[in-house]
């Protein structure tokens, strides 16, 4: 029996997979969506309310993030965000600083230098813990103030949130930081029209005095700023860098309230099928969507599939320390499934946005 043709064929299948292996497609952008508090029966109970289905389950990776941070079991979003955003365990309540109180460069501030463009959309204020992890380095979350004034330290493109009065309205100096944004080039929108309005260049949308108001309230601030950014951010051609939270599932839960939840997870989950359809069309776009930790110890008891009529029981008004899920779409995303730590985004993403420190 002639075996030359099944030797061909293993060759010519060996070349073929080190060439897949080597033609393996990166991203040029990365969209990095945070669902604050959200673990898995948060995720269930917006598919719930959304007759089984979430846009969430276009996502083509799925892993698991261990939340804990340097000083606790149960990590605090300052902590948390900080992981996500630095690459380091640091304590409870610091804010892009490692537990010695050194700065460390966010995944955020290090695209930027790169030449990427770079922007921060959230549904809180833009000085809160999270948001504050990618553009700031202070020892305390509450020092709002601070943190406000660090948004001026950096070349980022496109930030829009709340907390316009940390801006503008100050007791620790007497710095109007809005009017030296505009010194900077920085198109100022207080308003979700203003903020639609803008198509390039630089953009602070400083849109409540304080803190976001909940869902229904806010409406589509969220999914619509996040439109927004993604069309001015995708004008570079070298790429950009994008964060993305779903603020207020945290509240939700923080408060126990499950029927604020869905809406939240609702509005969240909105927003990330615009994103999802944005890396679609696109095709160079990585999507990772996970969440700093889970809040309130949720667990769903009973309910009736496809609706909002569930019996959930919480054990907490407070974070849990559960691992979280992590969801991943587009070129990349298989280095985002299985069992990681918090701190590993950073690495991963440098790594397939080819940074060389």
């Amino acid at each position: 029996m002639n075996k030359t043709p099944n030797k061909l064929l293993i060759i010519i299948l060996s070349v073929f997979l080190i060439q897949s292996a080597f033609s393996q497609k990166t991203p040029k952008n990365v969209v990095f969506m945070i669902g604050d508090g959200m673990g898995l029966a948060q995720v269930y109970a917006g598919m719930m309310a959304n007759r089984n289905h979430l846009e969430l389950e276009r996502c083509t990776t799925i892993g698991f993030s261990k939340t804990y941070s340097a000083d606790n079991f149960t990590t605090d979003s300052g902590a948390g965000g900080t992981a996500l955003a630095c690459g380091v365990k640091t304590r409870n309540h610091m804010i892009g600083m490692n537990p010695d109180s050194v700065a460390v460069q966010s995944i955020l501030e290090e695209a930027s230098k790169f030449k990427l463009s770079t922007g921060i959309v959230v549904a809180c204020a833009l000085t809160h813990a999270t948001p504050a992890s990618y553009i700031a380095h202070q020892v305390n979350r509450e020092m709002n103030e601070e943190i406000a004034t660090d948004y001026l330290k950096t070349d980022i493109d496109v930030f829009i949130g709340g907390g316009r009065k940390y801006f503008d309205d100050r007791t620790i100096d007497d710095r109007n930081l809005t009017a030296e944004l505009r010194e900077k080039k920085y198109k100022i929108a207080y308003t979700l029209d203003e903020v639609k309005a803008v198509t390039h260049g630089k953009l602070a949308g400083l849109l409540y005095e304080d803190q976001n108001p909940g869902m229904p309230e806010r409406g589509t601030m969220l999914p619509d700023a996040t439109q927004t950014a993604l069309n001015i951010l995708s004008n570079n051609k070298k790429g950009f860098f994008l964060m993305v939270e779903g603020s207020q599932i945290d509240w939700a839960c923080h408060n126990n309230n499950y029927v604020q939840l869905m809406k939240e997870m609702l509005d969240f989950d909105q927003t990330i099928g615009k994103v999802l359809d944005f890396a679609k069309k696109d095709g160079n776009t990585l999507v990772i969507i996970t969440a700093d930790h889970e809040t309130g110890g949720m667990t769903i008891i009973d309910g009736e599939v496809g609706t909002d009529k569930l019996k959930v029981l919480y054990s907490t008004k407070n974070h849990s320390g559960v691992p979280v899920p992590v969801y991943a779409y587009g070129p990349g995303s298989e280095n985002f499934s299985g069992f990681m730590e918090n701190i590993s985004f950073k690495a991963k993403i440098e790594k397939l946005l080819k940074f060389k420190k």
